[in-house]
């Protein structure tokens, strides 16, 4: 069976290896040392705990109802409409991205300059979600 280090599970569950360390001190996924010591964790025991803690990061509260995955949240800096068409600037930490949508979907979002939004791209197309 595949086992990881403390980096590389890490690494896998997008965490920095202090993290990673504090969560097997703590018993919340199984560790084992191999023959020089180092601490290891099964494949196993890793894809069960990336799982549940994915379930526990993400609450109904904060759940996103979409199949987009690539998510930038920001702030909406510039909002140009038309009669029929917008564009949407959001600034999302060093990245600035813009979408074209509807005039409706920017009116039924209450899109403003200075609100927070999330960006989520799939392929080439960038959708918005209000947040």
């Amino acid at each position: 069976m595949q086992s990881y280090t403390i980096g590389q599970t890490a690494r896998l569950l997008g965490v920095s290896p202090d993290t990673a360390r504090r969560w097997a001190d703590a018993g919340r996924v199984a560790t084992h040392r191999d023959e020089s010591g180092r601490r290891l964790v099964d494949g196993k025991d890793l894809a069960a705990f990336s799982v549940e803690l994915a379930k526990s990061v993400h609450s109904e509260e904060d759940a996103s109802y979409t199949s987009v995955r690539n998510a930038f949240p920001g702030i909406v800096t510039a909002i140009k409409l038309g009669d029929v068409a917008a564009q949407v600037e959001i600034q999302a930490g060093p990245h600035r991205l813009v979408s074209l949508l509807t005039r409706e979907a920017v009116e039924e979002l209450g899109l403003e300059v200075g609100m927070e939004a999330t960006a989520r791209v799939k392929s080439t197309n960038v959708h918005i979600d209000r947040t």
